[in-house]
């Protein structure tokens, strides 16, 4: 069953578009990740899909709920968490859910029961008493996420919800997320990290407000064409240039002391281009062949006029 649907969604700021054309189908308790850099358009789809915004043209469903016509009933089913969620530092973790509790007008009578089943959920029942301006980044998104949760949404929409939080609490933010799915709650989630694109169902890379790709993880890696050559070096800057110079590569990365080139041609070909550069240069290197990352994908992808991209 589709949950989110999107037809030629468009918005223009002072002549600008932000998000163009933008045509999504997303299904019913499926995870589906909005990838894409800072500047890229994620923020103003989440608002144009929480009714908050009108596109400029083309038109958005949510839940079957047109995002203008229907706004009404829209907000009664999602649950929209922006970058930055309203909570207020000086109320307590279960004033804050009481806060989101009235807004939504949650019973009094099944409200006990949901915050103490939303408190177990998140691992905060400890934390219940204490201000939220004490929690830590990882806890005020777990805080941020069960005042979304406090009215039982269907669709939720979140926001690059582990931008600037930790590993650990990154993690245990996703597996909360993945416990949602098993309720049959229908997750849409932007990001600008690529490993957490890995743990969707389903992934769309955006560049420019444009929808580059759409597919699983694996559909969309599959669908990169190329070979991807991996160099380990000293100095790999220095030496990626130079092989972007003599090589001419679809697109070039770089992950740590590791380059990433995407040739054209068959493997064994392009693996002994690169080898052959990299003796001629006298670069102490080794060099083979990788299956590609979604940052690979999304690399070759954003930047295919240029030739070439970096990643530091």
């Amino acid at each position: 069953m589709e949950t989110i649907r999107t037809v030629g969604l468009t918005r223009a700021f002072d002549g600008k578009t932000a998000v163009d054309n933008l045509n999504l189908s997303v299904q019913q308790g499926e995870v589906y990740g909005l990838v894409g850099p800072d500047g890229a358009g994620k923020t103003t789809i989440m608002r144009l899909l929480a009714g908050v915004m009108k596109p400029t043209a083309g038109d958005a469903w949510v839940n079957g709920n047109n995002t203008i016509s229907d706004s009404r009933e829209l907000k009664k089913q999602i649950s929209y968490m922006p970058q930055r969620f309203g909570l207020y530092s000086d109320l307590t973790v279960q004033e804050n859910i009481d806060f989101y509790a009235d807004l939504y007008n949650v019973p009094k009578k099944i409200r006990e029961q949901k915050i103490t089943e939303l408190l177990a959920f998140s691992n905060m029942e400890p934390f219940r008493d204490r201000q939220a301006g004490k929690l830590s980044g990882g806890m005020k998104q777990k805080l941020a996420l069960a005042c979304a949760l406090v009215h039982t949404p269907k669709v939720l929409l979140l926001d690059e919800p582990t931008n600037g939080v930790d590993p650990l609490s990154r993690r245990d933010f996703w597996k909360i997320l993945y416990k949602l799915l098993e309720e049959g709650v229908t997750i849409f989630v932007s990001t600008a990290y690529l490993d957490e694109a890995e743990r969707c169902t389903r992934v769309g890379l955006l560049h420019q407000g444009k929808l580059i790709i759409s597919g699983t993880p694996d559909e969309v890696k599959n669908n990169m064409r190329g070979v991807l050559v991996e160099v380990l070096c000293k100095s790999p800057r220095k030496v990626m240039d130079a092989l972007i110079s003599r090589l001419k590569p679809l697109s070039a990365g770089l992950f740590g002391a590791k380059i990433h080139l995407l040739l054209e041609g068959e493997a064994t070909d392009a693996l002994r281009s690169v080898k052959d550069s990299l003796r001629d240069m006298a670069v102490d290197a080794e060099a083979a062949i990788v299956l590609p990352s979604l940052e690979d994908v999304f690399i070759s992808m954003s930047m295919p006029q240029e030739g070439s991209g970096s990643h530091g």
